[in-house]
């Protein structure tokens, strides 16, 4: 089972799009007071259980609490912000992202495996 980590800090965001560039890494942005959110956190939560690609450094990223870091990662890979959102970046750049309702476990699988 794969696990992710919070990040609430520019310095653990900047560190994590460092090392983009020797293991991909997967950002799901939370909204903690969204509906919609929580869905896909399940599906997230439901991926990671399964038969998620153990090659991926996964995280997570409160858009309400972590306002600045959720900013800074939308300029950083040139991606509008919008919550729930997935972003898989390699070598400090998006290749790929999906919001709201497409997050699913079986879209992060067929992506990401």
């Amino acid at each position: 089972m794969a696990q992710f980590k919070e990040i609430e800090s520019l310095e653990e965001w900047n560190t994590l799009l460092e090392s983009s560039t020797e293991q991909p890494v997967v950002v799901f942005k939370h909204s903690t007071t969204c509906p919609v959110s929580a869905n896909a956190f399940k599906e997230f939560q439901n991926y990671l259980q399964g038969n998620a690609n153990p090659d991926v450094n996964y995280v997570l990223v409160k858009v309400i609490e972590s306002r600045p870091v959720s900013n800074q990662i939308a300029e950083d890979v040139a991606v509008k912000h919008e919550s729930p959102q997935i972003i898989l970046i390699k070598d400090k750049e998006k290749v790929w992202s999906t919001s709201h309702w497409a997050i699913t476990q079986e879209h992060m699988t067929a992506v990401l495996n």
